[in-house]
Protein backbone atom coordinates (compact mmCIF):
# COMPACT_ATOMS: atom_id res chain seq x y z
CA UNK A 1 0.00 0.00 0.00
CA UNK A 2 2.95 2.00 0.78
CA UNK A 3 4.28 1.77 -2.56
CA UNK A 4 1.19 2.91 -4.49
CA UNK A 5 1.15 5.97 -2.60
CA UNK A 6 4.05 7.15 -3.58
CA UNK A 7 3.30 6.29 -7.30
CA UNK A 8 0.40 8.39 -7.13
CA UNK A 9 2.53 11.49 -5.57
CA UNK A 10 4.76 11.01 -8.15
CA UNK A 11 2.49 10.46 -10.80
CA UNK A 12 0.67 13.94 -10.59
CA UNK A 13 4.71 15.14 -10.21
CA UNK A 14 6.19 13.78 -12.98
CA UNK A 15 4.42 11.22 -14.41
CA UNK A 16 6.72 8.97 -17.04
CA UNK A 17 8.70 8.30 -13.75
CA UNK A 18 6.05 6.17 -12.12
CA UNK A 19 5.07 4.98 -15.61
CA UNK A 20 8.45 3.27 -15.85
CA UNK A 21 8.59 2.32 -12.02
CA UNK A 22 5.36 0.44 -12.98
CA UNK A 23 5.30 -0.86 -16.10
CA UNK A 24 9.49 -0.56 -17.43
CA UNK A 25 10.62 0.22 -20.58
CA UNK A 26 8.09 -0.23 -23.42
CA UNK A 27 4.85 0.86 -24.71
CA UNK A 28 3.26 2.41 -21.78
CA UNK A 29 6.30 4.35 -21.16
CA UNK A 30 6.04 5.52 -24.83
CA UNK A 31 2.31 6.70 -24.71
CA UNK A 32 2.44 8.58 -21.50
CA UNK A 33 5.27 10.44 -22.52
CA UNK A 34 3.89 11.77 -25.83
CA UNK A 35 0.86 12.52 -23.43
CA UNK A 36 3.10 14.56 -21.19
CA UNK A 37 4.42 16.49 -24.24
CA UNK A 38 1.62 17.20 -25.66
CA UNK A 39 -0.79 17.60 -22.87
CA UNK A 40 -0.15 17.36 -19.15
CA UNK A 41 -3.10 16.39 -17.83
CA UNK A 42 -4.19 13.24 -20.15
CA UNK A 43 -0.42 12.05 -19.24
CA UNK A 44 -1.01 12.29 -15.24
CA UNK A 45 -4.21 10.13 -15.77
CA UNK A 46 -2.83 7.61 -18.24
CA UNK A 47 0.17 7.39 -15.25
CA UNK A 48 -2.71 7.06 -12.59
CA UNK A 49 -4.56 4.41 -14.55
CA UNK A 50 -1.30 2.18 -14.81
CA UNK A 51 -0.85 2.56 -10.97
CA UNK A 52 -4.84 1.71 -9.91
CA UNK A 53 -4.74 -0.70 -12.92
CA UNK A 54 -4.40 -4.67 -10.64
CA UNK A 55 -3.07 -7.07 -12.67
Amino acid sequence: MDNKILLVIISILFAPLAVFLKEGVGKHLLINIILCIFFIFPGILHALYLVFREE
